[in-house]
């Protein structure tokens, strides 16, 4: 199972970890953490140096009721970051988290080589149709609404038949448009209460009927913080714990906040028969 990221083939069947990177001032764990352009390049040469294949840019926070970003300052915020990275780390594959299609355009024209999508092309009609010129992969993410409505979205007549099923139509209209590499994300924490994020990672196994690398991003993520009593800042161990879970349950790529640790998650489980 691989990618192509700028004529790279990445071989997804051994997990690899996506580092993240936010560029917002409002981000849940990370927002207004990198100050200036010396941490932003300490932080990305940490994560690349601690084993990420990937690095995921976003300048537009998905948190619940996060802020609404016009895509003017999307764009001023992230183009900046991406001549940054690239012109210090040449051979670094970035993601770009974003569900504007003239942001991914403008984000692959400058360098990077794959895009996030929270939304699945729901949230811009051109979407899919510019990943497909674009030729690159793409993430197409679970959630209902936006990030300002989606904790308002969560009854499901089946929660993992329904994301199942959501996936076969976005799958299906990708495929129609010539879309090669896709990866898919159930959308842990969008438009999902707590205990059903924990329904969906109990039966995460069952998303291999898809045939697509999954990506599981649950990084210090309040389904964490709240089940513990604790916080994003004291979620490391069990982010570890349930980045192990997905593991076993068939993950392709941790998006993690803590690169080091995914690592010894995806180095421990090899050494299981899972």
């Amino acid at each position: 199972m691989t990618i192509n990221c700028k004529g790279k083939l990445i071989d997804l069947s051994s997990p690899k970890v996506m580092g993240i990177l936010n560029v917002t001032p409002d981000s849940f764990y990370d927002g207004g953490g990198h100050k200036n352009e010396a941490e932003i390049l300490k932080h990305v040469e940490q994560m690349l140096n601690e084993g990420a294949t990937f690095i995921d840019v976003g300048a537009y926070s998905s948190r619940p009721n996060a802020d609404h970003v016009s895509e003017t300052d999307e764009l001023k915020r992230i183009i900046p970051i991406i001549n940054l990275i690239l012109k210090a780390f040449p051979e670094t594959l970035l993601s770009i988290d974003t569900f504007r299609s003239q942001v991914a355009k403008a984000c692959i024209d400058a360098g990077a080589c794959m895009i996030n999508d929270i939304s699945a092309g729901k949230l811009d009609d051109h979407m899919l149709q510019t990943i497909a010129k674009l030729r690159v992969p793409y993430i197409m993410m679970h959630m209902r609404g936006t990030p300002q409505t989606m904790q308002q979205q969560t009854n499901y007549t089946n929660l993992v038949k329904d994301v199942l099923f959501y996936f076969s139509e976005r799958i299906a209209k990708a495929k129609d448009l010539g879309i090669a590499d896709v990866i898919i994300d159930p959308g842990f924490g969008f438009a999902k209460t707590l205990e059903q994020n924990f329904e969906l990672l109990n039966q995460l196994e069952l998303f291999k009927i898809i045939e697509k690398p999954l990506l599981v991003g649950i990084s210090r993520k309040s389904m964490i913080y709240k089940t513990l009593e604790t916080s994003a800042k004291e979620a490391l161990n069990g982010t570890s714990v349930l980045n192990t879970v997905s593991l076993q349950k068939g993950a392709s790529i941790l998006r993690v906040h803590d690169v080091k640790e995914a690592m010894e998650c995806i180095k421990l489980t090899r050494l299981l028969d899972c």
